[in-house]
């Protein structure tokens, strides 16, 4: 969710495609945000919090597993459209 959401920001503020961000710099920043957000992730488990038991309102688990897999389609939409354009979104 946060690359997509980060994709699109920076192809909007600068007009660089997902290869462009990829190549310039954005592949380390991927792999480490998805690496501190994994991390980040396990601590509730090791403190024995599930997600059921803060689940509520909005923010539940299929919710949570909704998010992920629209942001999956969004980025892979984003690529083919870039890919069928040629160029950036914008």
């Amino acid at each position: 969710m946060v690359g997509f959401v980060s994709a699109l920001a920076v192809e909007l503020a600068r007009g660089d495609d997902l290869g462009a961000q990829l190549m310039n710099g954005g592949l380390p920043w991927f792999a480490g945000t998805a690496a501190l957000l994994s991390v980040a992730s396990l601590v509730p488990l090791f403190k024995g919090v599930s997600a059921q038991s803060k689940s509520g309102g909005l923010m539940t688990a299929d919710a949570e597993l909704w998010n992920g897999r629209f942001a999956m389609l969004g980025l892979v939409a984003l690529a083919f459209t870039e890919y069928l354009k040629g160029g950036p979104l914008v």
